[in-house]
């Protein structure tokens, strides 16, 4: 018997004398191949098999073996550590391998439950996951805050850093064995800096938060006292939540709760902030804290003018950079942090790493006083103990390894040349969409009129429809988008406009002349949205329910879009088209 040419390690398993049985199983020459544990006897060492067993561990493990199942220790054998077996350097022979596999027990008492793969353990949740795979595959995703992560970021998602506990950081946890995981964050947060060009004496980062949300909550609670002010760009103009949104009857946000907050808007004639109206308000509300940042904002923000507004009344200027941190790792739109003394991101849009957060914050010198005695920076000790124990247990180390990978993978020409491309897609869904129909476009009025980033905000109320409804004809015809707020709406609740962006569909290959097709499917669907809507209103007011005209009526009538054959037709359509792109990921299987 050949075992081919490969140099394998050899083993010999020394079990305790009084664990041999007559067969001498006390001394069996095995090879460890790849996941399986191969035994080799020699004719004239064994006679026979007939008590031995064999099972599937790996070599640094126990052993069990033989009739009385005795707990053996791996020694290498003397000599060569690597040795080429045939029949022809073993003249003796070798008896039949034997290999059992890992579908039903580990010799060292490890349960099925515990070594079997998710299809094997778990059928629904594992088809539930093919049937998302296969979604994910066959939509166009337009939606600005997700993408497509990279193979080697979900295996770090799935290693077992995920088992570890470490309270605290690197060098002063309140668990034992974390020598790796220490290593692992110290070099995310190395990475983390070297990506967007910074000293490691000028600024600091935790790469601890769980999401972005928290992560601003934790750098408010570190640079405020309960009750101080905030001001940030509002939610129907642009705004996100988490910068403590609220109505004049509600506080929406726990933020709002926590801190007295007062909006900053755009300029609606424009849809550009209006940054002289901010500066007035800054100088009446006497803010602590300033945000620069946005969740539905087209266009680049001034953030020397918003540095000058937040030095006139000495607050401190946080920039939210969700959104656009992986076009400013790539350099292709203007950095934040040269003006910023607080930076936070996520982790998981335009970046395209796994679903985290990280909070940034300077060092050093941050003025000077009256008399020229320079006043330091002391964010680095609140920051961190806002996150731990402020806010937070135990880090979730495979996250954090996953994105020191993403981070590293953002420091390459290919994701330059990815962000550059996310940019000129968005010119060209803006444009199509958005220039005179006698000049190559569909007419529809975007707010800002273009794009500077990764996302176009389409106002619909000059379509007759709202974003909720075209939202849901777009996804019964297999396109993931985002209704949203645009300026003039009335209430968040009723969001007048549809926010579309890039980052997704380039990681999938689409290009410039892909998107131009993108904005025919859009105006297609909302075409069928106008047609629907009306169609809707009267079959609700013929069976007499009650507000025929709400969305509620019109999504009840739309049902899962089957019976309506304008969106069977552009499904398939889509469907058919989109699926011609891969998905990145090795394990592909839909």
């Amino acid at each position: 018997m050949f075992l081919g040419p490969a140099y394998l390690p050899h083993y010999i398993i020394n079990a305790p004398p009084s664990a041999s049985d007559n067969n001498g199983c006390s001394a069996i020459p095995f090879i460890v191949v790849s996941h399986c544990i191969v035994l080799v006897r020699l004719v004239e060492q064994l006679p026979t098999f007939s008590n031995c067993g064999i099972w599937s561990v790996p070599a640094t493990m126990s052993l069990n073996i033989c009739s009385r199942r005795a707990s053996s220790r791996l020694l290498p054998l003397a000599g060569s550590s690597r040795t080429r077996l045939s029949h022809a350097n073993h003249p003796a022979g070798l008896l039949p391998i034997l290999c059992r596999g890992v579908s039903s027990a580990h010799s060292d008492g490890h349960p099925k439950i515990l070594s079997e793969n998710l299809k094997e353990a778990d059928p629904a949740v594992y088809k539930i996951i093919q049937q998302e795979k296969s979604r994910q595959k066959h939509f166009i995703n337009l939606i600005p805050s997700e993408n497509f992560t990279s193979q080697a970021v979900l295996d770090a998602l799935g290693s077992v850093m995920q088992n570890k506990y470490s309270e605290g950081y690197p060098g002063a946890r309140y668990y034992g064995g974390n020598q790796f995981i220490d290593q692992a964050e110290r070099l995310c947060q190395q990475r983390a800096l070297k990506a967007f060009g910074l000293k490691e004496e000028e600024w600091g980062v935790n790469v601890q938060p769980l999401s972005g949300s928290p992560a601003n909550l934790y750098a408010y609670s570190a640079l405020l006292n309960t009750h101080d002010r905030i001001m940030g760009l509002d939610l129907p103009h642009g705004g996100h939540l988490s910068h403590g949104y609220q109505t004049p009857t509600k506080k929406i946000s726990a933020v709002s709760k926590y801190f007295e907050t007062l909006p900053y808007r755009l300029d609606e004639s424009t849809g550009l902030i209006d940054y002289d109206k901010l500066a007035d308000l800054a100088q009446l509300y006497r803010p602590k804290l300033i945000i620069a940042g946005t969740s539905a904002y087209s266009r680049l923000i001034d953030y020397p003018r918003m540095r000058k507004i937040a030095d006139s009344v000495g607050a401190y200027l946080l920039c939210d950079m969700a959104h656009i941190s992986g076009l400013v790792a790539a350099g292709v739109i203007p950095s934040p942090f040269a003006h910023s003394d607080v930076v936070t991101t996520t982790t998981h849009k335009s970046l395209r790493g796994p679903r985290g957060a990280m909070i940034f914050f300077r060092k050093g010198v941050r003025h000077t006083d009256a008399k020229g005695n320079p006043v330091m920076y002391d964010l680095e000790n609140p920051i961190n103990a806002s996150v731990f124990p402020g806010h937070q247990g135990g880090p979730h180390n495979h996250t954090i390894s996953a994105l020191a990978v993403a981070l590293q993978q953002a420091t390459t020409p290919e994701f330059k040349t990815y962000q550059e491309t996310v940019l000129e897609n968005a010119k060209a869904l803006a444009d199509r969409l958005g220039k005179p129909t006698n000049s190559g476009g569909l007419g529809y009025n975007i707010v800002s009129g273009g794009t500077d980033n990764h996302l176009v905000l389409v106002d619909l109320k000059n379509r007759g429809v709202d974003g909720a409804r075209v939202e849901r004809v777009l996804e019964l015809c297999g396109v993931a988008s985002n209704k949203n707020t645009v300026p003039g709406d009335k209430s968040a609740m009723k969001p007048g406009g549809l926010r579309i962006g890039t980052p997704a569909m380039t990681s999938r290959g689409f290009g410039p002349e892909d998107f131009v097709r993108v904005a025919d499917i859009v105006d297609r669907a909302v075409t069928i949205t106008q047609k629907l809507d009306k169609t809707a209103k009267a079959d609700a007011e013929a069976k007499k329910k009650k507000n025929p005209g709400s969305v509620k009526a019109f999504l009840e009538y739309l049902g899962e879009g089957q019976a309506i054959p304008e969106i069977t037709t552009l499904r398939q359509e889509v469907e058919d088209w989109v699926g011609t792109f891969s998905l990145p990921w090795a394990d592909e299987e839909s």
